[in-house]
C-alpha cells in the first residue's frame, strides 16, 4: 500500500521546495528525495494520524517544568557539547532524517537548558522557510562565522552531511589544539605561582625572626644577609603599598591591553617570546592551515575563506598578515607571495601554498600543512614540559637556597670566630 508524503526540502544549489511524493513507506519517501538530491527539511503523511497537522514536525518541543526560558542572546554552549550536536546532526541528515526533525531531536536530549532553546529557534525559523545558515547566523554567540559559512557552503552544494562531518573533524583537531596549549602554559604558571608564594612566605613571615637574634650577635652581617633582612623588612612594613602597587599596575597593563596597540604588541611579543614564541607561532599557522582548508574543501570562496580566517585567526599579527594576502589576491596576485612577503609564515608553509596554487591541490596541501603543525606542537611541548621542570626546580632552589645561605652565614661567621677564641 502506497503512501503519500508532504514534504518541503532545500535544493542543491539554494532555495526551497515543497510538495508531496508517494512511496511505501517513510524510508523510502527519504531515498527518494535524496535522490533526487534534495535535503529535507519535514516530511510527514498527507493524512497524518493521531491528529497530525499538515505543515507540522514530528516533535513539538516547549520548556517545560516551569523554568524560565534562557535569554537566547545570553547562550553558551560547551566546546565538546557543540561537537557531539555537529557530529549527530551530521548522521542524522546522511540517515535522511529531515532537517527540523533531526534538530527537535537534538534539542531534546540537550543538557543545556540555553542550547536547548537556542535549537527550539532555529527549527522553528527553519520550519518558516528560512535556510539554516540563516537560522544559525542568528545566534552568533553558539555558532560563529566558520560554521555559519561552512553551512552555508554545504547547503549551496548539496552535501550537507559531508560539511557537517568536517566541521566536527574541525572542532575536535581545534579543541586538541587548545588543550595543547593548555597542558603546556598550566605547568610552568602553577610552578611560578608556587616559587613566588613560598619566597614571599619565607621573606615575611620566616625571615624577621632571625632579625632580633642577629642584632644580639657580636657580628658584622654580610651584605647578602643585609640586602635580604632589608628586603623582608620593606614587604613586611609596606605590604599594602606594594600590593596596591601590583595591583593598580595590573590594571594598567590591562586597559593597555584593550587598546589596538597593546593588543598588537602582546600578539607580536607572543610570537617572539623566547621559549614559548616558537610554540604560538606554530600554533598560528596549524590554525590558520586547518581552517582555511576546511572553507575550501567545504566550498566557501577563497576570499570569503581569508575573510574568516583571519577573523579567527587569534593573532593581529597573523591577522593583518592574512588580510593583505587575501587584497592581493582580490587583486589577482598569488596566495604565496604576499604570505612570504609578511615574514609570519615560514618559507616551507607559502612555498606549499604557492604549490598548492599551481596544481590545484591547495586544500590539500593545507591539510598536510596543519597535521605536521599539530604534530611539532605535540612535541614542543613535550620538549617544553621537560625543559620547565628542571627550570623551575632551579629557581626554587637558588632562591630559597639563597635564602637559607643568607641565614646561615652569620651564624657560622659567630661560630667561627668563637673556636678562634
Amino acid at each position: 500500500m502506497s503512501v503519500t508524503f508532504s514534504y518541503k526540502a532545500k535544493k542543491p544549489g539554494g532555495g526551497t521546495a515543497s510538495g508531496t511524493v508517494t512511496a511505501g513507506n517513510q524510508s523510502d519517501a527519504v531515498a527518494e528525495l535524496r535522490r533526487q538530491g534534495l535535503t529535507i527539511v519535514s516530511l510527514q503523511p498527507r493524512k497524518g494520524k493521531g491528529g497530525a497537522q499538515a505543515g507540522g514536525s514530528f516533535f513539538s518541543l516547549s520548556m517545560g517544568g516551569g523554568k524560565k526560558a534562557p535569554r537566547l542572546d545570553r547562550v553558551r554552549v560547551k566546546e565538546g557539547d557543540m561537537v557531539v550536536f555537529t557530529r549527530q546532526m551530521a548522521t542524522m541528515i546522511s540517515a535522511g532524517i529531515p532537517l527540523v526533525e533531526s534538530i527537535e531531536i537534538l534539542a531534546e536530549q540537550a543538557s543545556n537548558l540555553g542550547f536547548q532553546a537556542c535549537l527550539e529557534n532555529i527549527a522553528s525559523e527553519v520550519r518558516a522557510g528560512k535556510d539554516l545558515s540563516q537560522a544559525l547566523g542568528n545566534h552568533p554567540k553558539v555558532f560563529p562565522s566558520i560554521y555559519v559559512n561552512m553551512i552555508r557552503a554545504g547547503e549551496a552544494s548539496g552535501q550537507l552531511d559531508i560539511v557537517l562531518d568536517r566541521l566536527a573533524d574541525y572542532q575536535e583537531a581545534s579543541a586538541a589544539l587548545r588543550a595543547e596549549i593548555k597542558s603546556a602554559m598550566t605547568y610552568p604558571i602553577v610552578s611560578l605561582v608556587l616559587v613566588l608564594g613560598i619566597s614571599a612566605f619565607l621573606l615575611v613571615v620566616i625571615i624577621p625572626k632571625f632579625e632580633e637574634m642577629f642584632n644580639s650577635m657580636d657580628v658584622e652581617l654580610p651584605a647578602i644577609t643585609v640586602g635580604l633582612l632589608d628586603l623582608s623588612l620593606f614587604l613586611k612594613n609596606y605590604f599594602l603599598w606594594w600590593f596596591a602597587g601590583l595591583v593598580l599596575a595590573f590594571f594598567l597593563v590591562r586597559m593597555y591591553l584593550k587598546t589596538d596597540q597593546g593588543a598588537t604588541f602582546l600578539d607580536w611579543s607572543l610570537l617572539h617570546v623566547p621559549i614559548f614564541g616558537p610554540l604560538f607561532s606554530k600554533v598560528a599557522i596549524s590554525r590558520f592551515s586547518r581552517t582555511f582548508s576546511t572553507l575550501i574543501q567545504s566550498g566557501v570562496p577563497i576570499l570569503g575563506a581569508l575573510e574568516i580566517v583571519a577573523s579567527t585567526s587569534g593573532n593581529r599579527i597573523v591577522s593583518s598578515a592574512i588580510t593583505k594576502a587575501s587584497e592581493s589576491v582580490r587583486q589577482g596576485e598569488t596566495l604565496g607571495e604576499p604570505l612570504a612577503a609578511s615574514g609570519v609564515f615560514p618559507t616551507m608553509v607559502t612555498r606549499m601554498i604557492s604549490i598548492g596554487e599551481k596544481t590545484g591541490a591547495l586544500e590539500s596541501l593545507l591539510e598536510k600543512i596543519s597535521d605536521f603543525y599539530d604534530q611539532q606542537v605535540k612535541t614542543t611541548v613535550e620538549q617544553l614540559t621537560s625543559l620547565i621542570e628542571p627550570l623551575m626546580i632551579s629557581i626554587m632552589g637558588v632562591l630559597v637556597g639563597g635564602m637559607v645561605m643568607a641565614i646561615f652565614l652569620p651564624i657560622f661567621k659567630m661560630v667561627g670566630s668563637l673556636s678562634g677564641k
